[in-house]
């Protein structure tokens, strides 16, 4: 959702700098405008805000308006959700006198009562937001019962509040001290410095600086001065926690000589696939050590029933992983969209285990549903690309994508090691039940580990003279409306597709069951309207040849993703994207490659925002 960057350290220190800096690592949370709220060392809370992107901030503080040099301050980058973007809806808030300064990640469920109350009691609210009935709040509290101090005046402040926040306020009388806090928003980690602290919503803002991190947990209050940093419960007892260290450096958050990050992480692949295999996978043995402490309890003996609980691009890796996890263990699966499994009085207990796949651990439907899961009785096992983040903090064991940092509001490599994950656990599974013997262990693993050498080879040819993606994407960049088929775990795969198609070139995109085109669907196809089939070697082959003639019959253009040395395809397709063979449950790791690039390619072609794309954010820590 929006970014938070906070800093706090000695005099004379190039605040704006820091915080501009630390903005742009978090631009792709929020991106309908930034603000920053500086003290200088003349005691003066320096507040500049301006709608759209970063861009627009730091060209405004650059046209001779710069905030001096300072100790303290706090900036942001907002995803709209109360009130429009423009410059009086942008964070930082300020309270009636000045004073203070507040930014916010999360939604006040009771802004409207708590505005109403306060601006009865004579506060002036200067924006649509509900993030500004924070600060006035504080200002309350800072007022009265907390006699000006900070860190008691936002404790008592949050204590009136319903809904999600992370927080961070200054507040220009204490020049030494920048508070957090944290309540079933979005993350808000503590970076470590020598004589200086920083707050943000995500690690890439803070790498510049250290690699030394605390991630705060829920109802957490963090006081950060230079020279120390201090975290307190809800009821304010010292909360002890060995920092974290992160391994991978700044580079890695960089676009390397990319155009885009989209296509950097496209390309990163088979080596992100790679990580999410080793140490699991190796010369036809799987050992997921993680999950040792629930095969000791019992926990993952005599399960009935297993629920994949994900959204968007992690729910359709659920989708696959239904396939798999039903074909290797025989045990039921249901994948279901989070915001719908928190609503729906799942049918959940003891012999049930709940998978919550969400690539940044703070997917807030998903936490929400696995926490009801909990509650009764299910054992819950997190698939997720963020160490330490809220869902692992949930669960009963914690199975890391290790995809590395995915900076493009689209997921490619995360949901590729998603679907890697999970197919790894299906398989831990399968052979804890006995019903994959060795042989076919040993048979599947060889497939497996041979995935990011083939997926190097698409990617080899796709940068090649010989690619036939971008060229086809440039002719397709004219239309309006694309359809994608497939079955079996064709089926997700062109879900998954056409997601990617509409998330970042604003095509209008749908995937179906290819065999339920001919029950309403293919009233849509026409000349105009191209479709994609996923048509990869499979049991299932020779049925969805025979739905894309149907659609051959309607003048529709056809694009094709099939397996190479299938050349009877041609047939029935304008255009083919070839493919490695591979088993038919991991053909989805393949095909969903030249799907990624297709819609990459379209979105350039476009000349749309491919690392941002409109309306979206990274993180979705609002329902």
């Amino acid at each position: 959702m929006c970014g938070i960057i906070g800093y706090v350290g000695p005099e004379s220190t190039d605040v704006t700098t820091i915080l501009l800096e630390g903005l742009s690592k978090l631009e792709y949370r929020g991106y309908d405008s930034a603000g920053i709220a500086v003290l200088t060392t003349a005691g003066k809370l320096e507040l500049h805000r301006r709608v759209g992107k970063i861009a627009n901030l730091v060209a405004s503080v650059s046209n001779g308006s710069r905030p001096g040099e300072g100790t303290l301050g706090i900036g942001h980058t907002r995803w709209a959700t109360h009130g429009r973007p423009n410059d009086s809806n942008a964070h930082p808030h300020t309270d009636c006198s000045g004073t203070l300064s507040l930014v916010h990640n999360g939604i006040i469920e009771n802004y409207a009562d708590l505005r109403q109350e306060l601006s009865a009691s004579g506060h002036t609210f200067q924006s649509e937001t509900d993030t500004e009935v924070l600060v006035h709040l504080v200002e309350q509290a800072y007022l009265g019962e907390a006699n000006h101090d900070l860190v008691q005046a936002v404790r008592l402040a949050l204590k009136r509040v319903e809904g999600t926040y992370a927080i961070a306020v200054v507040s220009r009388e204490q020049s030494d001290l920048l508070v957090g806090a944290r309540h079933n928003g979005g993350p808000l980690i503590v970076g470590l410095g020598e004589n200086e602290n920083f707050l943000a919503s995500d690690i890439p803002a803070l790498l510049k600086h250290t690699r030394n991190i605390i991630v705060l947990e829920e109802g957490e209050v963090a006081e950060l001065r230079p020279h120390g940093v201090t975290i307190t419960d809800q009821a304010g007892s010292i909360v002890l926690r060995k920092p974290l260290t992160v391994e991978w450096d700044i580079e890695a958050a960089e676009k390397g000589g990319y155009p885009h990050f989209a296509i950097k992480e496209i390309n990163e692949q088979p080596e992100s696939l790679r990580r999410a295999l080793l140490g699991r996978v190796h010369e036809g043995e799987l050992r997921l050590p993680e999950l040792e402490p629930l095969r000791v309890s019992g926990a993952l003996e005599n399960l009935r029933r297993i629920i994949v609980v994900a959204c968007g691009s992690s729910y359709h890796a659920g989708l696959l992983a239904k396939y798999a996890i039903e074909k290797w263990t025989r045990i039921p699966v249901e994948a279901i969209t989070a915001s719908e499994f928190r609503y729906c009085e799942p049918i959940v207990g003891p012999d049930t285990l709940c998978i919550a796949v969400t690539q940044s651990g703070e997917t807030l439907d998903t936490i929400v549903g696995i926490r009801q899961a909990r509650e009764h009785g299910a054992t819950v096992i997190a698939i997720t690309n963020v160490v330490a983040s809220a869902i692992t903090r949930l669960s009963d064991a914690v199975l890391y994508l290790h995809a590395g940092p995915e900076i493009c509001v689209v997921a490619t490599k995360s949901f590729i090691n998603s679907v890697a994950v999970l197919y790894q656990l299906g398989l831990y599974l399968g052979q804890l039940s006995g019903y994959i013997q060795p042989e076919q262990m040993r048979e599947i693993l060889s497939a497996f580990e041979r995935l990011p050498e083939q997926i190097q080879s698409i990617m080899e040819h796709a940068n090649s003279s010989d690619d036939v993606i971008a060229p086809l994407a440039q002719e397709m960049a004219r239309a309006h409306s694309m359809m994608f088929i497939g079955r079996g775990v064709g089926f997700p795969t062109a879900l998954e597709g056409a997601l990617k198609l509409k998330e970042i070139s604003y095509i209008h995109a749908e995937g179906f069951p290819a065999g339920e085109l001919k029950h309403g669907s293919i009233a849509l196809l026409d000349p105009e309207t191209p479709l994609v089939a996923v048509a990869t070697a499979s049991h299932v082959y020779d049925k969805v040849v025979s739905n894309i003639q149907e659609v051959r019959a309607r003048d529709a253009q056809v694009i094709v993703v099939a397996t190479e040395g299938d050349e009877k395809i041609k047939q029935h397709a304008h255009d083919v994207l070839y493919v490695p063979a591979t088993l038919e449950i991991f053909s989805p790791l393949l095909a969903s490659i030249p799907l990624q690039l297709f819609a990459y390619h379209v979105a350039v072609a476009r000349g749309c925002n491919v690392d941002q794309p409109r309306n979206l954010a990274k993180s979705v820590t609002v329902e």
